[in-house]
């Protein structure tokens, strides 16, 4: 089976929100039921769930290991899971 041409390949790592991107941390329901259900790499804490439906500005993105999308935030402390924030 032949490769597909670069440009239709998918990129392994993509972020949603660039630098810069102002976001909103999701609900405290869907973070508590976040929390409850991940088992893999950097849980959140209760301190990030009190932070539940902050604006922010991401100023840092990073890759775990297989592509999760990890996010530091200018003013919520703590690396935020990509499906933990919105956009605005």
């Amino acid at each position: 089976m032949a490769d597909k041409p670069r440009e239709t390949r998918p990129k392994a790592y993509k972020e949603k929100f660039p630098v810069g991107t102002w976001i909103r941390i999701k609900d405290q329901a869907y973070l508590e039921k976040f929390k409850a259900e991940w088992k893999f790499h950097h849980p959140i804490s209760a301190d990030q769930i009190a932070m539940a439906g902050r604006t922010d500005v991401v100023c840092k993105v990073g890759f775990y290991h297989g592509g999760d999308v990890l996010y530091e935030l200018e003013q919520s402390a703590g690396t935020w899971h990509e499906i933990c924030l919105e956009a605005i």
